[in-house]
């Protein structure tokens, strides 16, 4: 309820300053509200819970609203082939050590934390949030811009924590230097670590895959 009114506050707001609206939703109170209040809006069928379903509301809205954004045809189009690609590495229907997601689950027995670079927050924190939701456990996101400031000093202790570095194929070259420098400094204390690379191509592919 506090999320509705939050929600109806905003578009309150919104319409009050007069701004062009398009709502896109899967019917009830929304839907209700747009036509109460004359507000253009378009339905997404409903799939499942919308983290579930995020990929199917983003590619729709970029349907609807692609010619005022600025995004290239080509790199939605690119971003779906990957995203098909990555469907074989990481189907549930491929049960063998050729799936990165079985190996990576596997692996983790402790409190993950993932290293993430500018550009790949969100792929980072979704990441956080799934395995907090689905795993029953803590997760830790960091920048690690950040984590080689403050916290790398907390490495000089043992602990459960797990590292995985979230890297872009692109990252920006001091970047790169920050994670070639925190995975000597995990090797050189044996901490065992993953890293987990991003797929080429422009920056929708790599969060979506």
């Amino acid at each position: 309820m506090v999320k509705e009114n939050i929600v109806t506050i905003f578009l309150d707001g919104l319409i009050h300053e007069n701004c062009k609206i398009i709502a896109f939703c899967s019917g009830g109170k929304m839907e209700q509200y747009c036509i109460d209040n004359e507000i253009n809006f378009r339905i997404i069928n409903s799939i499942h819970s919308p983290r579930v379903s995020f990929v199917t509301y983003v590619y729709s809205i970029l349907n609807i609203l692609h010619s005022i954004l600025p995004i290239n045809e080509n790199d939605i189009l690119s971003s779906i082939d990957s995203l098909f690609e990555m469907h074989k590495q990481i189907s549930s229907s491929n049960l063998t050590d050729s799936n990165p997601a079985i190996n990576l689950a596997n692996w983790i027995n402790g409190i993950p934390l993932i290293y993430f670079p500018h550009g790949l927050q969100s792929a980072a924190i979704r990441l956080k949030s799934a395995l907090q939701e689905n795993s029953k456990i803590h997760a830790i996101a960091e920048d690690i811009i950040e984590a080689c400031h403050n916290g790398i000093v907390a490495w000089e202790t043992s602990s459960v924590v797990q590292p995985i570095l979230l890297r872009g194929t692109d990252d920006y070259i001091k970047t790169k230097e920050r994670f070639s420098i925190i995975e000597q400094f995990f090797t050189e204390k044996n901490i065992d670590f993953k890293i987990i690379n991003s797929v080429e191509g422009n920056i929708l592919t790599k969060i979506f895959s």
